[in-house]
């Protein structure tokens, strides 16, 4: 199955680069279709590239802040110099819908 996901540039190219192996979303309705082995064409909010990627692992946790406690922030595109810290995904999932959903480590890989 192939899934669309919108991704602001930052994350993408993070991708794109192949520093990025790790998707983080909400295990929402329908997040929660993506299955190993699906194919995820993320698309650039900005300029609309797409990029194909394979779906090699999903972890679920109760919350973002659980999944970065399991993760190196380079897998989840952040710079080694930057500062990972899960609050920076409350501008996109307030801690109620993580309560109500959960949160999802989508690992991805590169299609060729």
């Amino acid at each position: 199955m192939k899934h669309y996901l919108n991704l602001w540039p930052e994350p993408f190219n993070a991708i794109k680069e192949g520093r990025k192996i790790i998707e983080m979303r909400l295990f929402d309705e329908e997040k929660s279709k993506i299955k190993v082995g699906d194919q995820i064409e993320f698309i650039n909010k900005d300029t609309k590239e797409k990029l194909l990627c394979e779906v090699i692992n999903i972890r679920i946790y109760p919350s973002f802040r659980e999944l970065y406690a399991h993760h190196n922030k380079e897998e989840l595109g952040y710079l080694p110099d930057e500062e990972a810290n899960s609050d920076d995904m409350l501008k996109y999932y307030p801690l109620e819908r993580q309560e109500k959903y959960s949160v999802m480590a989508i690992f991805i890989r590169l299609c060729d």
